[in-house]
């Protein structure tokens, strides 16, 4: 048996912010960050919701990569104002930090090993809303979370995945969008593109994911390099926050594979991140699995209608043609490039590799990997070598 599970109610398009106006309830809990409250959006969020009739609170300390020690402090205000509904809102880092906090509220006594094993059943005290500011994480219409743990040496991003988090409404409206500077569209774009090629090749996807994970990988290649040279570009900004969209309904159905297992950890030990990460170590990947996949691969390379001789040729196309999305966007093509200290990178790299092979989203990857795969992967993407 088969499923596909999003939220109930997603919706899209410019100006979609003003379905907040329509939802019934006493008291809304926002979540988010400084920069989306410095951008004015919560007032914005605020003024729906209170025409709604709701009392409305707002936590702002969301930070990139959030922390535990984040989403309990949330968490506890949360409690003090006993919201019925929680409203994520910004990018990855505010709607994952929601979704944690949301299984606090609910369930109080509830450890960290235990959310992340299995979440018990919640909407007992609240219904989630996530608001989606970037093009990218598509963490609004999604059955995950990222939390770092930065009380271990290096750094551990742990994914608490249960159907119980996904919001009970989506809201993907690309005006909100239209306000991210070019770096952030850029490697928010990336990080659609990847979950978007991982859904496509995971071992658990369906026909239903794939037929949106090659629409939006589609539109993230006709689109990113236009929304990143002129942000004021309201096609290319709308077709972004589909794709994200897209690709977001895809994976979280059939999940994805080690380029988010090797991304999670370039973020939580040196801050690279999240869609950065996933564009350096995108094009290795997709070499390391091309021997298990090469005719997926070729899939997507006839989608982007990129000519080639044969499967394996098309591997080769297609990992140029990301490497050339790279540069048009401007962003780094290796490790090193981004910054990284070549003796602390491979001082770390064994507990790092550990770290990714043990990370939830190797168990879709189409290649089973080892520990010294994953340490390859790595050298090869500090450097710029090729895998095979």
């Amino acid at each position: 048996m088969k499923a596909f599970r999003v939220p109930r109610d997603i919706v899209f398009g410019w100006g979609c912010l003003s379905y907040l106006k329509e939802i019934k309830g006493k008291k809304a809990f926002i979540v988010t960050d400084p920069v989306i409250a410095k951008l004015g959006f919560i007032e914005k969020v605020k003024g729906y919701l209170n025409e709604a009739g709701l009392e409305v609170e707002a936590f702002t300390e969301c930070e990139p990569d959030p922390s535990r020690e984040t989403v309990e402090k949330g968490a506890e205000l949360m409690k003090e104002f006993n919201p019925d509904w929680i409203v994520g809102l910004g990018g990855g880092s505010s709607i994952d930090s929601a979704k944690a906090m949301w299984v606090f509220y609910e369930h109080p006594d509830i450890t960290w090993d235990q959310v992340f094993s299995s979440v018990p059943p919640l909407r007992n005290k609240a219904r989630f809303i996530a608001i989606a500011t970037t093009s990218g994480t598509a963490t609004e219409v999604t059955c995950a979370a990222v939390i770092t743990n930065r009380n271990v040496e290096p750094h551990v991003k742990n994914v608490i995945a249960s159907n119980e988090i996904t919001p009970d409404i989506a809201i993907s409206d690309p005006e909100l969008a239209s306000q991210m500077p070019p770096k952030v569209t850029a490697a928010t774009g990336m990080d659609a593109l990847t979950h978007a090629i991982e859904s496509y090749t995971s071992i658990a996807a369906s026909e239903v994911d794939k037929a949106l994970a090659i629409k939006a990988i589609k539109l993230v290649f006709k689109s990113l390099p236009k929304a990143y040279a002129d942000g004021r570009n309201k096609d290319a900004r709308e077709d972004m926050h589909t794709a994200s969209l897209m690709a977001g309904m895809a994976f979280t159905n059939s999940f994805l594979g080690i380029v988010h297992s090797l991304a999670h950890q370039l973020g939580s030990q040196y801050g690279i991140p999240h869609g950065a990460a996933n564009s350096l170590m995108l094009p290795y990947v997709i070499q390391f699995n091309s021997i298990a996949v090469s005719e997926l691969y070729a899939e997507i390379a006839d989608a982007l209608n990129l000519e080639y001789e044969n499967e394996r040729d098309s591997v080769k196309k297609l990992v140029d043609a990301v490497f050339q999305l790279q540069k048009d966007v401007g962003l780094p093509q290796t490790i090193k490039d981004a910054g990284i200290d070549e003796k602390v990178f491979f001082d770390n790299l064994d507990a790092v590799a550990q770290n990714a092979l043990n990370d939830i989203c190797t168990y879709c990857n189409p290649r089973v990997p080892s520990v010294e795969d994953m340490k390859k992967l790595y050298t090869a993407a500090y450097y710029g070598k090729d895998v095979l």
